[in-house]
């Protein structure tokens, strides 16, 4: 029997999540909040469905524009990023389940275990030491050394593509949590992060489908965030009511646009999704450069990070893991 298009499971959420956003706006000037955070919700429609239909998470794009452009304080940036992505990563995780969308269990399973770990050690002992726009532009130089790669790689047209990992070796499940673990450090500065960086060990390493990679990060990093978000608002208790506000407004915009994003990646073939994914790194980089205007210091700083990459991702995608 032919799937139903919008799954069962995902409307219940959908509804579930509606109910009770409901019940809390009657309560509260809903409108003048919204007026007051239209640029948030702007950049939430465009950054959700990315998370949807990418590697990326929400808040790589909307990290850079929330701390440089609307003058919000990283911390609020993050936390937000964290409760938003619980909502609308949680609704694409669903819908991807519910709809049989191929996933990596294995992937999802290690890099979540080393993931958590990393966000509670990067939480703790590592965001105090980080400056956020220097963090922000070697993020965006990383990922742009990835995306070279992978255009390098899909060049080559005899290139092997998996759809799973097969049997692991115990090596693998150390690679898989160290990456988790070095992942879940950067999700604990950014609220993404662990996604993206073990996307590239995905497709590079392991010559995964970059479809299932995705599939399976995203649900990865819907496990990261509600943990994040759930650090910060009961144990931390620093999620204010900035990012509260900002939250209330963009809940049920995201609750459709990411798994819409969800749903166009299901139907691009895995050329369309690389093809998306060099658009975004791109932009994602040059828009750091504009916002930062780094000096010349930080903008050689930079160029060595995406050579440094370069060569590394090169090197990952030139050994051969036993299968």
């Amino acid at each position: 029997m032919e799937k139903s298009k919008i799954p069962i499971p995902y409307l219940l959420y959908i509804l579930f999540i509606l109910i009770i956003w409901g019940s809390y706006i009657v309560h509260i000037p809903l409108l003048a909040i919204a007026k007051e955070q239209i640029w948030v919700l702007v950049t939430m429609f465009f950054g959700a469905f990315i998370a949807g239909s990418s590697p990326e998470g929400s808040a790589a794009i909307a990290f850079p524009i929330f701390t440089l452009y609307l003058d919000i304080a990283p911390s609020v940036a993050r936390n937000f990023a964290f409760a938003i992505q619980s909502v609308g990563m949680t609704a694409a995780s669903i819908f991807i389940i519910s709809r049989g969308i191929k996933i990596e269990r294995n992937y999802i399973k290690f890099v979540s275990i080393g993931g958590l770990a990393g966000l509670v050690f990067g939480t703790y002992f590592i965001i105090p030491l980080v400056s956020p726009p220097l963090a922000k532009l070697l993020f965006v130089s990383l990922w742009l050394a990835f995306g070279i790669v992978l255009f390098l790689q899909n060049r080559n047209k005899k290139r092997i593509i998996y759809e799973s990992l097969g049997d692991l070796q115990n090596k693998d499940i150390l690679l898989l949590l160290i990456f988790g673990f070095i992942g879940g450090i950067i999700s604990s500065i950014f609220g993404t992060g662990i996604n993206i960086f073990t996307f590239c060990l995905m497709v590079t390493y392991y010559h995964m489908n970059e479809k299932v990679a995705t599939s399976s990060s995203i649900i990865i990093m819907t496990i990261e965030t509600i943990a994040g978000f759930l650090i910060h608002r009961t144990l931390l208790t620093d999620f204010d009511n900035q990012a509260f506000e900002m939250w209330i407004v963009c809940i049920p915009m995201v609750i459709f646009m990411a798994p819409l994003g969800t749903y166009v990646l299901s139907k691009i073939t895995r050329v369309q999704l690389s093809n998306l994914l060099y658009a975004i790194l791109v932009v994602q980089f040059i828009g750091a450069f504009l916002v930062i205007r780094p000096g010349i210091y930080l903008s050689l700083v930079c160029l060595l990070v995406v050579l440094a990459g370069v060569l590394m991702f090169r090197f990952i995608a030139t050994l051969k893991p036993v299968r």
